[in-house]
């Protein structure tokens, strides 16, 4: 159930991320970029149906998709994928999840949890940039499942095989999509060769 995008350009857009000198401004525009090109991926086999179109000339078909999309980031890295899902998206809602480490645990927390009152009869796309140790990624889904999310896809920029593994035990019916699979894990969790802190680089707080 992991699909990797591989396409020339994402993968271009992805070699400039992860440059160490890849300024914040430049950063987040090649993230936007590389988000917009994976929509087409991630949204490949949603249901859609038969309607009619008028065009200047005369009645034709068309489609349009069945159910109402929800894009849902784990806070914060997650929001700097929101831009580019809207590019292709622009009448999606947003669910937001805040996640935080127990220190004592080294679990996931949610500490913040909002969403729209639809999610059973959504398309529900969970946004993080990076699939490390899984764990993140596995009680933000959990917790969109408890609130009622059934069509449920995961889109990341990076992962781990590690988290990969972690995520498919937990939900193997839930589609993974990312632009790349790294090596794995270091000592500290980081992924390898990764990026770096998605959410640091993004919002300049490194």
């Amino acid at each position: 159930m992991v699909h990797v995008v591989d396409h020339p350009l994402v993968q271009a857009e992805l070699t400039g991320l992860r440059c160490r000198n890849c300024p914040g401004p430049e950063f987040r525009q090649r993230l936007r970029r590389i988000c917009s090109l994976m929509v087409p991926a991630v949204t490949a086999d949603f249901e859609t149906k038969v309607v009619s179109c008028e065009t200047p000339l005369e009645m034709t078909s068309g489609v349009e998709v069945t159910r109402r999309i929800i894009l849902a980031p784990v806070l914060r890295a997650g929001l700097g994928f929101l831009d580019g899902f809207f590019d292709l998206l622009p009448g999606a809602a947003v669910a937001h999840i805040g996640l935080a480490r127990n220190e004592e645990t080294l679990l996931p927390e949610p500490y913040y949890i909002k969403t729209p009152p639809i999610l059973a009869e959504s398309e529900v796309i969970l946004l993080d940039p990076m699939l490390a140790t899984g764990g993140s990624a596995v009680e933000a889904a959990r917790r969109l499942i408890d609130l009622g999310a059934t069509h449920l896809r995961f889109a990341c920029l990076v992962a781990a095989p590690e988290g990969i593994a972690t995520f498919e035990a937990a939900f193997p019916e839930i589609p993974v999509f990312t632009a790349s699979i790294d090596r794995g894990l270091n000592d500290r969790g980081y992924i390898l060769p990764g990026l770096g802190d998605a959410g640091d680089r993004l919002f300049g707080t490194a």
